[in-house]
């Protein structure tokens, strides 16, 4: 079974698929999920290293056909936040949440989505930066840390920035009131 750690580096493009046709994965209503491509039964932790790899996949309802993509992602982004240390605080999932069936929830998915892509840019940058200092294969997540926490006030400079500006040009699109007509108030309250 492939591990569940990967070493820090330059992350894929995560919509860039990789030589050769999507991989498609069936699933059966047993729970289990079959590489197509491998003729073999795998697991989420399998699916989540081709995530990290960078592979194009797909995972199909082998009944009906249905794509189940995103409720596999949505399965694996459980897991890491149920186990270990999670990404997202409590209240940040709460303001997620909060966005689901209000007016700007188209908006608060492509702006989530635009903000990753972009730290994932920033991190590449950094990462292709810093190449002489350290050997990403060889490196533990805990060395990583070290080294990261190190860099924590000029990282931190740089994406209060990035929040600054995304947050100057939500509250100009805010202002303009002519692309969000009686809307007031950010983040929506229920």
């Amino acid at each position: 079974m492939p591990s569940s750690r990967r070493p820090p580096g330059p992350e894929p493009e995560p919509d860039t698929p990789t030589d050769g046709p999507v991989r498609i994965l069936k699933k059966y209503p047993n729970r289990r999920l079959y590489d197509t491509q491998t003729s073999s039964y795998i697991t989420l932790a399998d699916v989540k290293e081709m995530v990290l790899g960078g592979a194009a996949f797909e995972v199909r309802d082998a009944k009906t056909g249905e794509d189940l993509t995103r409720s596999i992602l949505l399965q694996i982004i459980l897991e890491e936040e149920s186990g270990g240390v999670p990404m997202f605080t409590t209240q940040a999932l709460a303001q997620i949440i909060r966005f689901y069936g209000h007016a700007m929830q188209g908006v608060m998915g492509t702006m989530i989505e635009k903000n990753l892509q972009a730290f994932t840019e920033l991190q590449a940058q950094f990462l292709n930066q810093s190449q002489g200092l350290y050997d990403p294969k060889h490196l533990s997540p805990e060395v990583w840390t070290q080294f990261m926490t190190g860099q924590a006030p000029a990282l931190q400079g740089i994406m209060g920035s990035y929040v600054e500006q995304s947050r100057a040009i939500f509250e100009q699109m805010q202002k303009a009131g002519a692309l969000f007509p009686g809307m007031t108030g950010f983040p929506p309250k229920r």
